[in-house]
């Protein structure tokens, strides 16, 4: 999950992943270079669709244009949506590499995570903050991404929720190796310490990137 250099989930290092949501969109492809040259690693596109959370955010018309402003940046997808298997080609055609989506809604993912892979994709399932670990257990054997949501999922600039760290030694007690343990929500140079202690090696960050005016500086102290 790594760009612009298109490296994978394999890779072993701990990556940052911008999050455009708190993008300026006036700007959009600006935006999604600089945070690649800022030291980025790939490029998170939050999904939300209006009902599984309250919001609406980044069709695939959103997603198709930052992998044209930044053809080389990993795109990662998160679907906080009530029915993920609608959004697969839509979001496969506009560029995405990793589509992720939310046990909530998808329990048992086999056929969904199938369908993501065909189209040359990497899969993962996503938690909220009052989902416990064991719900992940028949799932997690099937992706190749787990993902904490330290914030409720809908927008953002929310403040990090702690107790959702305590879920990690579970769910890498159920993880392979080459899988990656993921956070989303508040992640911040404040925070990040804590996620890395953890042994989450994918940060995601929206304002504590955008919001500020050095995203290098931002990228570097979140990655530790």
């Amino acid at each position: 999950m790594d760009a612009p250099q298109n490296r994978s989930l394999a890779d072993r290092r701990l990556l940052v992943e911008p999050s455009i949501l708190s993008a300026d969109f006036t700007r959009l492809g600006e935006e999604c270079r600089a945070a690649m040259a800022a030291g980025g690693d790939a490029l998170h596109v939050d999904v939300m669709d209006g009902h599984f959370v309250p919001n609406i955010s980044l069709g695939p018309v959103i997603c198709e244009a930052a992998h044209r402003a930044a053809p080389g940046a990993f795109l990662d997808v998160h679907l906080m949506c009530t029915d993920p298997g609608r959004w697969v080609d839509p979001y496969a055609d506009a560029g995405a590499g990793h589509i992720q989506f939310h046990v909530e809604v998808m329990p048992r993912p086999a056929a969904l995570v199938e369908r993501i892979r065909a189209r040359g994709m990497t899969a993962g399932i996503v938690l909220n903050p009052d989902t416990p670990a064991s719900v992940c257990a028949d799932a997690i054997p099937l992706v190749d991404t787990v993902m904490l949501m330290s914030v409720h999922p809908g927008k953002s600039g929310q403040k990090f929720i702690a107790s959702v760290l305590s879920k990690a030694p579970e769910l890498l007690a159920m993880m392979r190796p080459g899988q990656r343990l993921m956070i989303d929500g508040g992640v911040s140079p404040a925070t990040a310490p804590a996620c890395r202690a953890a042994g989450i090696s994918v940060l995601i960050a929206a304002s504590a990137i955008y919001g500020t005016r050095d995203y290098a500086a931002a990228i570097t102290a979140i990655r530790g």
